[in-house]
């Protein structure tokens, strides 16, 4: 069954993230009074970091955090433009989740290797509890672009021909994203316009082939909005 998708039409960027933050912690803290423990799995690229600042600078169990990524850009382990890198840089260096439930994508050990080893540990943790998710200009999530054809039954994939350098990459599949309690996406700034605009008439974007168990909810700021 598919979850029925909710808009939030926010006024500023900020906003958005403080919004987010708000409504992660609240999962956070329901997950592990009902599971022990909280399953997050974390959107790259740049729009999220102002989530993961908030995050850091909030008060958690954060013993009992569980932390995944979405996707990883095939670069070396410290790389600035490595979704890991951005992460702990924002978040994850700066709270007590136990280094040990931080799973990285191990890109730097070659696409094939980090895909199938990052596709056992996908399986292990089903279902997550939270996923969130951007958008870019093109309609893309993760590393999920439009035209690309995948293994509908796959967890992970790999990708060799990115529009967006770098051209390798692993990533969740829509599959494994949609096997979640709770999908947020994070959508904002005008550049984004064109694509929400498609997606919310119904066009089949990546975005619109994930879904969620329970809840799928979009935070749109206005200038992201406008044409909604």
């Amino acid at each position: 069954m598919q979850s029925k998708l909710r808009w939030h039409r926010l006024e500023t960027a900020e906003k958005v993230a403080q919004t987010l933050c708000n409504r992660i912690l609240e999962q956070a803290t329901e997950a592990i009074l009902k599971r022990g423990k909280f399953k997050f799995v974390l959107a790259g690229g740049s729009t999220p970091a102002n989530v993961y600042w908030l995050l850091a600078k909030s008060n958690a169990d954060w013993s009992k955090w569980f932390i995944y990524h979405g996707d990883e850009r095939c670069l070396p382990v410290n790389h600035t433009d490595r979704n890991s890198v951005m992460a702990a840089n924002t978040f994850l260096d700066n709270v007590a989740i136990p280094k040990n439930q931080i799973f990285d994508i191990q890109t730097e050990l070659g696409t094939e290797e980090s895909a199938v080893a990052y596709r056992l540990i996908v399986q292990d943790a089903l279902p997550f509890d939270v996923v969130l998710l951007g958008m870019g200009e093109d309609g893309h999530t993760a590393s999920l672009f439009p035209n690309d054809i995948y293994d509908e039954n796959a967890l992970v994939h790999t990708i060799y021909d990115s529009p967006k350098p770098p051209a390798e990459r692993v990533t969740l599949s829509a599959k494994a994203l949609s096997n979640t309690q709770t999908l947020f996406f994070c959508i904002t700034g005008a550049n984004k316009r064109d694509a929400l605009k498609r997606w919310h008439l119904g066009e089949n974007l990546p975005v619109a082939k994930v879904n969620a168990l329970q809840s799928l909810d979009v935070y749109v700021d206005f200038a992201a909005s406008e044409t909604i």
